[in-house]
């Protein structure tokens, strides 16, 4: 299978049922990334209801994106074990579900339990498989296909914020917390949209008994527990993975992202309605930010894509990061709606570009095989950093009454990201390279290497594998020899990987 002529059979087919993943994936995107900041046009009926202040009412947001990111590693054992089709549907329900309990909480303790924790985990556990399934089905168009289902982001945001300040003005918070519920179910319907792949059929090993044998699953393959005297069993996460230098590299880099990035959003509407905008145009704001990001994303993921951008990918997520730090930075003076939407617009072009490349660097920094694991351990580093960085920016706004000084510690985190990252690849990633050139840190020249190596394993023979999604994860039987057809398409992997 794969033999004939210049295409792979089991590889990623770059099209076909993938724009239905493609266009699953921008959903579940929309609601994951839109959904905690467009929450916060409920902040000030939620203070004057419960009585509490900004600072304890933003954990609503926080905690909801704590959950996103924080059960990272619990969403890609859950994937591994059981695939993305039931997690993504299982999910779908918890949001819904979440978001329907909390419309009629009582006390701020249960809003954090429900639209935080509840409507966080459904959220989680439909982003990341939803992620890695379009990793299996895009390659060549990877940079794309991550451009376009980023855009998904701004396209809900600039809806369901006002969305939101329609259902509150009509509904208020409760009757609008339970229509959001309903329309979270959508989740379930991009969930069964997760067909798997194309992939190899199941191998058994030399005696014929199939304990040890790879089947092809919603994830891209699965492992068999392997009997008492296989090789070797798959984990479920791959921590290995930290070790990298590349990886070690992006996880620091998001953690000082996302200390600042989310802050600007999630205070702007209140900002402006501070500052004396009226509540429909404040609200009218983070739709700017939307329609600016929808562009942003999709057109830098096609730019990322060029053959001379491609291997340079992390060098264009820097310079984003250190464009939308310099935003904020500049625009912490602003106080008219017209210098507002002016930042809006500056912000909106950053934080696009941001949002398109995070996660094709990622991809290209640790390959297919591994990026499950990394992406899982990623938005744990993450889970932290959000959890500190929205709420003391709330703190410091009910301390001070002041929300310049937030911009300024927001932009200078997300600038120093990018600087850090910056010089990190320059003067780390790029000097090891040179000493021995590995395709686990080569950021996104790994991309290259790999389709190098598909040319070379076309002459091979017809019971060798050949690489292709997460195929490479696929684990030797006990009769299999030490060079694998797999091992030379993605030589930094090793036959415990996930």
């Amino acid at each position: 299978m794969g033999t004939r002529g210049p295409r792979r059979g089991p590889g990623p087919p770059d099209g076909g049922w993938g724009w239905a993943v493609l266009g699953a994936c921008f959903v579940v995107t929309g609601f994951a990334y839109g959904f905690p900041k467009a929450v916060s046009v409920f902040f000030r009926a939620l203070m004057r209801d419960f009585g509490a202040g900004y600072s304890d009412t933003a954990w609503v947001s926080s905690i909801m994106l704590a959950m996103l990111y924080g059960t990272g590693p619990v969403s890609s054992i859950l994937v591994t074990r059981f695939g993305c089709r039931p997690v993504m549907l299982v999910g779908g329900l918890l949001a819904s579900a979440g978001m329907v309990l909390a419309s009629f909480a009582t006390r701020l303790l249960e809003l954090y339990l429900t639209a935080g924790v509840l409507t966080g985990l459904g959220l989680a556990l439909n982003f990341q498989p939803s992620l890695i399934m379009l990793g299996l089905y895009f390659e060549r168009r990877r940079p794309l296909a991550n451009g376009l289902a980023a855009a998904g982001s701004p396209v809900f945001l600039s809806a369901l914020s006002p969305l939101g300040q329609q259902l509150l003005e009509h509904f208020g918070w409760r009757g609008g917390f339970l229509l959001l519920g309903g329309l979270l179910l959508h989740c379930c319907a991009c969930g069964a949209v997760m067909r798997p792949p194309p992939g190899p059929r199941p191998r058994r090993n030399s005696a014929g008994d199939a304990p040890g044998e790879v089947e092809a699953d919603s994830v891209g393959l699965r492992l068999r527990e392997a009997p008492s005297g296989g090789r070797t069993r798959r984990r479920l996460l791959d921590v290995t993975v930290c070790t990298d230098r590349a990886f070690a590299v992006y996880a620091v880099t998001k953690f000082l992202m996302a200390l600042g990035l989310f802050v600007p959003a999630i205070l702007l509407v209140n900002y402006a309605k501070d500052a004396g905008v009226p509540d429909s145009e404040a609200a009218f704001l983070l739709s700017i930010v939307g329609f600016v990001d929808i562009v942003a994303r999709p057109a830098c993921g096609a730019l990322a894509g060029l053959a001379r951008l491609r291997p340079h990918v992390a060098y264009l997520f820097s310079l984003a990061l250190m464009a939308n730090g310099l935003t904020d930075l500049s625009s912490a003076r602003a106080r008219t709606y017209g210098a507002l939407v002016a930042f809006c617009v500056a912000f909106g072009l950053s934080y696009g570009m941001v949002g398109a490349l995070q996660f094709e660097v990622l991809m290209a920094a640790v390959g297919a095989a591994r990026f499950p694991s990394a992406l899982g351990l990623v938005l744990l580093l993450e889970a932290v950093a959000v959890l500190i960085g929205p709420p003391s920016a709330g703190r410091l706004v009910d301390a001070l009454k002041n929300y310049e000084i937030i911009f300024y510690l927001a932009g200078s985190e997300v600038a120093l990201a990018g600087v850090f990252m910056a010089v990190a690849t320059k003067c780390c990633l790029r000097r090891s390279q040179d000493a021995t050139p590995s395709p686990g840190t080569k950021g996104g020249a790994s991309d290259t290497e790999d389709a190098e190596a598909e040319v070379d394993s076309e002459p091979l023979p017809t019971s060798a594998e050949e690489p292709g999604g997460l195929e490479a994860l696929a684990v030797p039987s006990p009769g299999t020899g030490p060079s694998e057809p797999e091992m030379e398409a993605e030589p930094g992997l090793d036959s415990e990987s996930v």
